[in-house]
């Protein structure tokens, strides 16, 4: 099934219970802007890392969550210390996920690997990352924060840190209380460029490898992008192209990591969400790679927002809880979420 919607002010009654979250949310905030040593943190905007806690986003999202504590949250490392950075080479570094379970009985089963953004320069894993996996935990699902090496010009880097995320968790799926049939991909801006190309740039294993890790599929089951950065063509978003791509990238690599011409009849389900007044990624990124996934009957849905900017007002009101909203309905109707 293929939607679009274009959300109207007059459509923003049915968010009546998110809009009461977004305002214990605001409430908060105020308050931790108040409080000694947090104005500046709470000053900086969305591609600064600025942004609430994830104690505070939970408590917002989820009034009472507080009562059934979740488990600890854990960082594991992807690479053991020595990460590939394609065509057989690697490096002495490494990547790390975070993992955020749900509650004690409140698990659906669903886990998602969530990218931020950061235009390929660097993560804004406060407000896109953590602060998802406690609106997701809120929910039931399973949050795994991935803090991937940032590529320098080499574009391949980012897009195997997220494959072995993918991996790792249906590995550990059984451990963590996850079906690994319902394991998807979130990205924001240029963590949406990574979501997106996790989303269509894939493998089912190598059933021979010696690291039971690399046997196991990196396919997503599902993808949710949220303002993300699409195409490397003409439209694209120059510092994250130049990021990813280096100065001077070969035809054939903008075309490989321009996810709208990558979709294929195997690529996993995508809900995607836009603002039409973003001026830094246009939502020309997100209409295009719809298009592309309905000529592929590929199983897609396409929020545009009327408002908002990149970053959706700095990730609070109407707009941002009209995505979250949104996707949850979208995840439901895919059966991903019970």
């Amino acid at each position: 099934m293929h939607v679009i919607h274009c959300l109207s002010p007059r459509g923003w009654a049915p968010l009546a219970t998110a809009l009461a979250a977004a305002l214990a949310f605001n409430a908060l905030l105020i308050a931790q802007a108040q409080s000694p040593g947090k104005t500046a943190a709470a000053a900086r905007g969305p591609e600064e890392g600025g942004g609430p806690s994830d104690a505070l986003l939970a408590s917002a999202l989820m009034p009472g969550l507080q009562d059934a504590a979740p488990p600890e949250p854990e960082r594991l490392s992807l690479w053991s210390g020595r990460a590939p950075v394609g065509e057989g080479q690697s490096e002495a570094v490494d990547a790390f996920i975070t993992v955020h379970r749900p509650p004690p009985g409140t698990a659906n089963g669903a886990a998602i690997v969530i990218c931020p953004g950061g235009g390929y320069g660097g993560l804004v894993s406060g407000a896109e990352g953590h602060g998802i996996a406690a609106w997701l935990g809120a929910h039931g699902i399973a949050g795994i924060v991935l803090e991937y090496r940032l590529p320098k010009g080499r574009p391949f880097v980012p897009l195997l840190d997220a494959q072995r995320a993918i991996r790792t968790v249906r590995v550990n799926a059984k451990k963590w209380g996850i079906d690994p049939a319902r394991i998807g991909i979130i990205g924001f801006s240029a963590g949406g460029h990574l979501a997106s190309t996790a989303g269509t740039h894939f493998d089912g294993g190598e059933p021979q490898a010696a690291d039971p890790i690399q046997r196991v599929s990196c396919r997503p089951d599902f993808v949710i992008l949220v303002y993300p950065v699409v195409t490397m063509g003409e439209k694209t978003h120059g510092g994250s192209k130049r990021n990813l791509l280096g100065p001077d990238p070969k035809p054939e690599m903008v075309d490989l990591f321009s996810n709208e011409k990558q979709v294929t009849g195997r690529t996993p389900p995508m809900f995607l969400a836009h603002a039409k007044d973003d001026k830094t990624v246009p939502a020309d990124h997100s209409r295009m790679l719809h298009e592309a996934l309905k000529a592929r009957h590929v199983a897609t849905e396409y929020l545009e927002l009327p408002s908002g900017g990149h970053g959706l007002n700095g990730y609070k009101g109407p707009m941002w809880d009209a995505w979250q909203s949104a996707a949850l309905e979208w995840l439901a109707g895919q059966k991903m979420i019970r």
